[in-house]
Parts: C-alpha cells; structure tokens; sequence
C-alpha cells in the first residue's frame, strides 16, 4: 500500500471512531475514486494499484471538480452546497502537497523550459510533462499551460 493510501485509510478509521460523518463521507468518496482507478488500471490482471503520484492526480481532479461545483452552486444562489463542496475540499487538500505560490511556479517553469532545452511552441507537450512529473498536486496545470506558452512564444 502507497503512503498516500495508509494516510487516507488511517484519516478514514479515525474519523469513524470521532464520529465525524461529513469527514468519513469525503474519505469514503477519496477511497471510492482510488479503488475505481485501481480496477481500470488492472485491467483484468492481478497486478497491485496505482502509485502515490497518480492518487495525487486523482485528488487534484476531486479537488478541481469541487471548486468548479461551489461556484456553480454559489452562481445559482445555493450556498449552503457550496459550503459543503468547500468542506470535502478542505479535506481533500489534507492529503496534497503545499501548494506552490506564484514564484515558485514561474521558476518551475523556467527551470523546465530550460533543462528540457524547449526552444518553441511545439516543446510546450514535454515542457508540461516535465512539470507533470515533478509538481503533480502542487500546481493548477491549467493556469501552467498559459505560463509555459508565454514563456516558450517570448523566447
């Protein structure tokens, strides 16, 4: 087992024993996402599940998702399924890395366009696989990809 997975299973036992329903419904909802990943990653073999960076990319979608939905749901006047989306997220972001600032995102940028040696637009797929690699659950890639085009496009 991952160390992500102990961390969620341990969260998990823990909030059934205090009790805290909302929180043991978000946990279910995090192992529920993994098994389902672990089963389509099989594919028919025996072989054991995903690793800790793709249960990283399964948190950040269930993270995304929710952002999109409490805006959705503040947008129709729903706040109270807003607040509620706002606290799986929070439980979810327990199990991600610290998230990078603005500075530390444009130097990650750099430093790939730079040791992937991406001259133009057309490196922008291994500049971004780069990032991928090192920074997944630590940075909003659809806000990376405009950074890496401006900084691919300006030279």
């Amino acid at each position: 087992m991952t160390e992500l997975r102990t961390r969620v299973n341990t969260a998990l036992k823990q909030a059934m024993k205090d009790k805290e329903a909302d929180r043991l419904s978000t946990l279910r909802l995090i192992n529920a996402a993994i098994k389902d990943r672990d089963i389509a990653a099989r594919g028919g073999s025996d072989e054991g599940g995903v690793d800790d960076a793709e249960v990283l990319r399964i948190l950040g979608k269930m993270t995304k998702q929710r952002h999109d939905s409490a805006r959705a749901y503040e947008e129709g006047g729903r706040l109270d399924l807003a607040e509620r989306e706002r606290a799986e997220i929070s439980v979810i972001e327990e199990f991600l890395p610290r998230q990078l600032n603005d500075d530390e995102v444009r130097s990650a940028v750099h430093d790939a366009v730079e040791s992937t040696g991406a001259t133009s637009i057309r490196d922008m797929g291994k500049v971004m696989g780069h990032l991928k690699g090192r920074y997944t659950g630590q940075m909003d890639f659809g806000q990376v990809g405009p950074l890496v085009k401006d900084r691919l496009c300006s030279g």
